[in-house]
Protein backbone atom coordinates (compact mmCIF):
# COMPACT_ATOMS: atom_id res chain seq x y z
CA UNK A 1 0.00 0.00 0.00
CA UNK A 2 1.51 3.31 -1.10
CA UNK A 3 2.05 6.16 1.34
CA UNK A 4 -0.37 9.07 1.23
CA UNK A 5 0.83 12.67 0.70
CA UNK A 6 -0.13 13.48 4.31
CA UNK A 7 1.99 10.62 5.68
CA UNK A 8 4.93 11.65 3.48
CA UNK A 9 4.68 15.22 4.77
CA UNK A 10 4.52 13.97 8.36
CA UNK A 11 7.60 11.78 7.82
CA UNK A 12 9.49 14.74 6.36
CA UNK A 13 8.52 16.96 9.29
CA UNK A 14 9.62 14.27 11.74
CA UNK A 15 12.96 13.93 9.95
CA UNK A 16 13.52 17.69 10.05
CA UNK A 17 12.58 17.79 13.74
CA UNK A 18 15.07 15.00 14.52
CA UNK A 19 17.78 16.78 12.56
CA UNK A 20 17.03 20.05 14.35
CA UNK A 21 17.15 18.36 17.75
CA UNK A 22 20.53 16.78 16.96
CA UNK A 23 21.85 20.07 15.56
CA UNK A 24 20.84 22.02 18.68
CA UNK A 25 22.54 19.41 20.87
CA UNK A 26 25.78 19.47 18.87
CA UNK A 27 25.93 23.27 18.64
CA UNK A 28 25.38 23.56 22.38
CA UNK A 29 28.17 21.03 23.06
CA UNK A 30 30.55 22.89 20.74
CA UNK A 31 29.84 26.22 22.38
CA UNK A 32 30.41 24.71 25.82
CA UNK A 33 33.70 23.12 24.71
CA UNK A 34 34.97 26.44 23.34
CA UNK A 35 33.97 28.22 26.56
CA UNK A 36 36.26 25.92 28.57
CA UNK A 37 39.28 27.19 26.65
CA UNK A 38 38.37 30.78 25.68
CA UNK A 39 37.37 32.98 28.63
CA UNK A 40 35.55 36.30 28.68
CA UNK A 41 34.75 36.46 24.97
CA UNK A 42 31.21 35.10 24.89
CA UNK A 43 30.00 37.55 22.25
CA UNK A 44 33.02 36.88 20.04
CA UNK A 45 32.55 33.11 20.37
CA UNK A 46 28.87 33.46 19.47
CA UNK A 47 29.61 35.57 16.39
CA UNK A 48 32.34 33.22 15.17
CA UNK A 49 30.00 30.24 15.69
CA UNK A 50 27.27 32.06 13.77
CA UNK A 51 29.72 32.76 10.93
CA UNK A 52 30.73 29.11 10.60
CA UNK A 53 27.21 27.71 11.03
CA UNK A 54 26.08 30.07 8.26
CA UNK A 55 28.86 28.73 6.03
CA UNK A 56 30.74 32.03 5.83
CA UNK A 57 34.10 33.64 6.48
CA UNK A 58 34.99 35.92 9.38
CA UNK A 59 37.35 38.86 9.93
CA UNK A 60 38.49 39.14 13.56
CA UNK A 61 39.72 42.62 14.42
CA UNK A 62 41.51 43.28 17.70
CA UNK A 63 44.78 44.35 19.26
CA UNK A 64 47.44 41.70 19.95
CA UNK A 65 47.07 39.36 22.91
CA UNK A 66 43.30 38.84 22.90
CA UNK A 67 43.41 35.12 22.02
CA UNK A 68 42.31 35.50 18.40
CA UNK A 69 44.76 32.85 17.20
CA UNK A 70 43.91 30.54 20.09
CA UNK A 71 40.20 30.89 19.29
CA UNK A 72 40.71 29.79 15.70
CA UNK A 73 42.90 26.87 16.77
CA UNK A 74 40.24 25.86 19.31
CA UNK A 75 37.49 26.01 16.68
CA UNK A 76 39.43 23.67 14.42
CA UNK A 77 39.65 21.05 17.18
CA UNK A 78 36.11 21.49 18.54
CA UNK A 79 34.44 21.34 15.11
CA UNK A 80 36.67 18.55 13.79
CA UNK A 81 38.01 20.64 10.92
CA UNK A 82 41.32 20.27 9.12
CA UNK A 83 42.80 23.64 10.11
CA UNK A 84 45.92 25.38 8.83
CA UNK A 85 47.49 28.71 9.67
CA UNK A 86 49.30 31.16 7.39
CA UNK A 87 51.22 34.09 8.88
CA UNK A 88 50.77 36.94 6.41
CA UNK A 89 53.90 39.02 5.88
CA UNK A 90 54.91 41.65 3.29
CA UNK A 91 57.05 39.12 1.37
CA UNK A 92 54.34 36.43 1.18
CA UNK A 93 53.50 35.50 -2.42
CA UNK A 94 50.21 34.13 -3.84
CA UNK A 95 51.89 30.78 -4.57
CA UNK A 96 52.73 30.48 -0.87
CA UNK A 97 48.97 30.26 -0.22
CA UNK A 98 47.52 28.64 -3.34
CA UNK A 99 50.35 26.30 -4.26
CA UNK A 100 52.41 26.03 -7.43
CA UNK A 101 53.38 23.71 -10.25
CA UNK A 102 56.73 21.96 -10.17
CA UNK A 103 58.42 20.04 -12.93
CA UNK A 104 59.14 16.39 -12.27
CA UNK A 105 61.10 13.93 -14.32
CA UNK A 106 59.58 10.49 -14.55
CA UNK A 107 60.63 7.18 -16.01
CA UNK A 108 62.31 7.43 -19.37
CA UNK A 109 63.29 11.03 -18.76
CA UNK A 110 59.77 12.28 -19.45
CA UNK A 111 59.07 15.60 -17.76
CA UNK A 112 55.69 16.82 -16.53
CA UNK A 113 54.28 19.46 -14.25
CA UNK A 114 52.70 18.45 -10.94
CA UNK A 115 50.59 20.78 -8.83
CA UNK A 116 51.67 21.02 -5.20
CA UNK A 117 48.80 22.22 -3.05
CA UNK A 118 49.26 25.19 -0.75
CA UNK A 119 47.84 25.67 2.75
CA UNK A 120 44.58 27.06 1.35
CA UNK A 121 43.52 23.44 0.75
CA UNK A 122 42.13 23.12 4.25
CA UNK A 123 38.67 23.20 5.76
CA UNK A 124 39.58 26.07 8.08
CA UNK A 125 42.27 28.54 7.00
CA UNK A 126 43.54 31.05 9.52
CA UNK A 127 44.95 34.09 7.73
CA UNK A 128 46.90 35.68 10.58
CA UNK A 129 47.43 39.46 10.29
CA UNK A 130 46.00 39.46 6.77
CA UNK A 131 46.58 43.20 6.31
CA UNK A 132 50.37 42.74 6.48
CA UNK A 133 50.45 41.04 3.06
CA UNK A 134 50.54 42.96 -0.20
CA UNK A 135 47.31 43.53 -2.15
CA UNK A 136 48.51 41.00 -4.74
CA UNK A 137 48.68 38.28 -2.10
CA UNK A 138 45.45 39.36 -0.41
CA UNK A 139 43.66 39.03 -3.74
CA UNK A 140 44.74 35.37 -3.95
CA UNK A 141 41.96 34.66 -1.45
CA UNK A 142 39.23 36.45 -3.42
CA UNK A 143 38.31 33.63 -5.80
CA UNK A 144 38.54 30.93 -3.16
CA UNK A 145 36.31 32.75 -0.65
CA UNK A 146 33.49 33.20 -3.14
CA UNK A 147 33.77 30.32 -5.60
CA UNK A 148 35.42 27.63 -3.41
CA UNK A 149 38.07 26.79 -5.97
CA UNK A 150 41.35 28.27 -7.18
CA UNK A 151 42.84 28.56 -10.64
CA UNK A 152 46.56 27.97 -11.08
CA UNK A 153 48.18 27.97 -14.53
CA UNK A 154 44.71 27.86 -16.08
CA UNK A 155 43.67 24.74 -14.20
CA UNK A 156 40.81 24.66 -11.71
CA UNK A 157 41.40 23.04 -8.31
CA UNK A 158 38.42 22.56 -6.00
CA UNK A 159 38.81 23.30 -2.30
CA UNK A 160 37.69 20.95 0.49
CA UNK A 161 34.17 21.30 1.83
CA UNK A 162 33.37 22.92 4.09
CA UNK A 163 35.84 25.75 3.50
CA UNK A 164 36.14 28.72 5.82
CA UNK A 165 38.58 31.58 6.17
CA UNK A 166 39.02 33.24 9.55
CA UNK A 167 41.35 36.19 9.16
CA UNK A 168 42.79 38.33 11.93
CA UNK A 169 43.66 41.97 11.64
CA UNK A 170 45.30 44.50 13.96
CA UNK A 171 43.18 47.70 14.04
CA UNK A 172 46.15 49.88 14.97
CA UNK A 173 47.63 51.90 12.13
CA UNK A 174 51.17 50.67 11.71
CA UNK A 175 53.80 50.86 9.00
CA UNK A 176 53.89 47.89 6.67
CA UNK A 177 50.15 47.23 6.55
CA UNK A 178 47.85 47.30 3.53
CA UNK A 179 44.13 47.99 3.99
CA UNK A 180 41.90 45.25 2.58
CA UNK A 181 40.11 46.27 -0.64
CA UNK A 182 36.34 46.70 -0.48
CA UNK A 183 35.74 43.71 -2.79
CA UNK A 184 37.56 41.41 -0.39
CA UNK A 185 35.95 42.86 2.72
CA UNK A 186 32.57 42.08 1.17
CA UNK A 187 33.52 38.39 1.02
CA UNK A 188 33.60 38.23 4.81
CA UNK A 189 30.21 37.40 6.27
CA UNK A 190 31.05 39.30 9.46
CA UNK A 191 33.61 41.65 10.96
CA UNK A 192 34.02 40.46 14.53
CA UNK A 193 35.51 43.01 16.91
CA UNK A 194 37.56 41.35 19.67
CA UNK A 195 37.68 43.62 22.72
CA UNK A 196 39.35 43.44 26.13
CA UNK A 197 37.82 40.99 28.65
CA UNK A 198 36.19 42.31 31.82
CA UNK A 199 37.98 42.11 35.18
CA UNK A 200 36.38 38.83 36.28
CA UNK A 201 37.24 37.11 32.99
CA UNK A 202 40.79 38.43 33.03
CA UNK A 203 41.21 37.16 36.61
CA UNK A 204 40.11 33.71 35.44
CA UNK A 205 42.57 33.91 32.55
CA UNK A 206 45.40 34.71 34.96
CA UNK A 207 44.58 31.79 37.24
CA UNK A 208 43.76 29.11 34.68
CA UNK A 209 46.37 29.78 31.98
CA UNK A 210 49.53 30.37 33.99
CA UNK A 211 49.57 27.14 35.97
CA UNK A 212 51.06 23.76 35.22
CA UNK A 213 47.93 22.45 33.50
CA UNK A 214 46.40 24.46 30.67
CA UNK A 215 42.89 23.78 29.37
CA UNK A 216 42.86 21.94 26.05
CA UNK A 217 40.14 21.88 23.43
CA UNK A 218 38.24 18.67 22.74
CA UNK A 219 36.22 17.64 19.72
CA UNK A 220 32.47 18.22 20.07
CA UNK A 221 31.37 17.91 16.44
CA UNK A 222 32.42 16.12 13.28
CA UNK A 223 32.74 17.68 9.84
CA UNK A 224 29.62 15.80 8.74
CA UNK A 225 27.64 17.18 11.69
CA UNK A 226 28.84 20.73 10.93
CA UNK A 227 27.69 20.41 7.33
CA UNK A 228 24.38 19.00 8.56
CA UNK A 229 23.94 22.12 10.71
CA UNK A 230 24.84 24.36 7.76
CA UNK A 231 22.20 22.68 5.61
CA UNK A 232 19.65 23.04 8.40
CA UNK A 233 20.39 26.77 8.68
CA UNK A 234 19.30 27.23 5.06
CA UNK A 235 16.05 25.34 5.75
CA UNK A 236 14.96 27.26 8.85
CA UNK A 237 11.80 29.32 8.27
CA UNK A 238 12.09 33.11 8.28
CA UNK A 239 8.99 35.19 8.94
CA UNK A 240 7.96 38.05 6.67
CA UNK A 241 8.56 40.56 9.46
CA UNK A 242 12.21 39.44 9.73
CA UNK A 243 12.70 39.53 5.95
CA UNK A 244 11.26 43.05 5.85
CA UNK A 245 13.50 44.11 8.76
CA UNK A 246 16.57 42.85 6.87
CA UNK A 247 15.55 44.72 3.73
CA UNK A 248 14.72 47.89 5.68
CA UNK A 249 18.08 47.84 7.46
CA UNK A 250 20.28 47.16 4.43
CA UNK A 251 18.47 49.55 2.12
CA UNK A 252 18.40 52.33 4.71
CA UNK A 253 22.21 52.10 4.95
CA UNK A 254 22.65 53.19 1.32
CA UNK A 255 23.05 56.81 0.24
CA UNK A 256 19.80 58.14 -1.19
CA UNK A 257 17.63 55.23 0.01
CA UNK A 258 17.05 55.88 3.71
CA UNK A 259 16.47 58.82 6.01
CA UNK A 260 18.38 61.78 4.58
CA UNK A 261 19.42 62.87 8.09
CA UNK A 262 21.41 59.62 8.43
CA UNK A 263 22.36 58.74 4.85
CA UNK A 264 24.02 62.12 4.36
CA UNK A 265 26.85 60.71 6.49
CA UNK A 266 27.29 57.59 4.28
CA UNK A 267 29.72 57.62 1.36
CA UNK A 268 28.80 54.13 0.11
CA UNK A 269 26.68 51.38 1.58
CA UNK A 270 26.06 47.62 1.57
CA UNK A 271 24.98 45.68 -1.50
CA UNK A 272 22.66 42.68 -1.87
CA UNK A 273 25.36 40.33 -0.53
CA UNK A 274 24.99 42.08 2.84
CA UNK A 275 21.27 41.23 2.88
CA UNK A 276 22.06 37.61 1.96
CA UNK A 277 24.63 37.46 4.75
CA UNK A 278 22.19 38.91 7.25
CA UNK A 279 19.51 36.42 6.22
CA UNK A 280 21.82 33.45 6.81
CA UNK A 281 23.36 34.88 9.98
CA UNK A 282 20.00 35.52 11.67
CA UNK A 283 19.04 31.88 11.10
CA UNK A 284 22.40 30.67 12.41
CA UNK A 285 22.22 32.93 15.48
CA UNK A 286 18.82 31.53 16.35
CA UNK A 287 20.25 28.01 16.14
CA UNK A 288 23.32 28.89 18.22
CA UNK A 289 20.96 30.33 20.85
CA UNK A 290 18.84 27.16 20.86
CA UNK A 291 15.96 28.43 18.70
CA UNK A 292 14.58 27.28 15.35
CA UNK A 293 13.26 30.60 14.07
CA UNK A 294 15.05 33.97 13.86
CA UNK A 295 13.56 37.19 15.20
CA UNK A 296 13.98 40.92 14.64
CA UNK A 297 16.19 40.94 17.73
CA UNK A 298 18.64 38.75 15.80
CA UNK A 299 18.66 41.32 12.99
CA UNK A 300 19.42 44.12 15.46
CA UNK A 301 22.17 42.12 17.17
CA UNK A 302 23.88 41.28 13.87
CA UNK A 303 23.48 44.66 12.19
CA UNK A 304 26.91 45.99 13.16
CA UNK A 305 29.09 42.90 12.44
CA UNK A 306 27.34 42.35 9.11
CA UNK A 307 27.32 45.96 7.88
CA UNK A 308 30.34 47.60 9.51
CA UNK A 309 32.90 46.52 6.90
CA UNK A 310 30.50 47.14 4.02
CA UNK A 311 30.03 50.87 4.59
CA UNK A 312 32.08 54.05 4.62
CA UNK A 313 31.38 57.51 6.01
CA UNK A 314 31.90 60.76 4.16
CA UNK A 315 34.86 62.93 5.05
CA UNK A 316 32.57 65.57 6.57
CA UNK A 317 30.86 62.94 8.75
CA UNK A 318 34.20 61.76 10.11
CA UNK A 319 35.22 65.35 10.74
CA UNK A 320 32.04 65.83 12.78
CA UNK A 321 32.91 62.82 14.94
CA UNK A 322 30.43 60.36 13.43
CA UNK A 323 31.29 56.65 13.49
CA UNK A 324 30.03 53.73 11.43
CA UNK A 325 29.00 51.93 14.62
CA UNK A 326 26.95 54.94 15.71
CA UNK A 327 25.17 55.25 12.36
CA UNK A 328 24.37 51.51 12.26
CA UNK A 329 23.06 51.61 15.84
CA UNK A 330 20.63 54.37 14.90
CA UNK A 331 19.50 52.47 11.81
CA UNK A 332 18.98 49.26 13.80
CA UNK A 333 17.05 51.11 16.51
CA UNK A 334 14.37 51.98 13.92
CA UNK A 335 13.54 48.33 13.19
CA UNK A 336 10.37 46.71 14.43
Amino acid sequence: MSATPDSNATSLENAIAQTAELALERVSSAREAIGKVIFGQEKVVEEVMVTLMAGGHGLLVGVPGLAKTKLVDTLGVVLGLDARRVQFTPDLMPADILGSEIMEEGEGGRRAFRFVRGPIFAQLLMADEINRASPRTQSALLQSMQEYHVTVAGERHDLPRPFHVLATQNPLEQEGTYPLPEAQLDRFLMQIDVTYPDRAAERRILIETTGENDARARAAMTVEELMMVQRLVRRLPVGDSVVDAILDLVRSARPGDGDAALTKHISWGPGPRAAQSLMLATRARALVDGRLAPSIDDVRALAEPILKHRMALTFSARAEGETISGVIARLAARLG
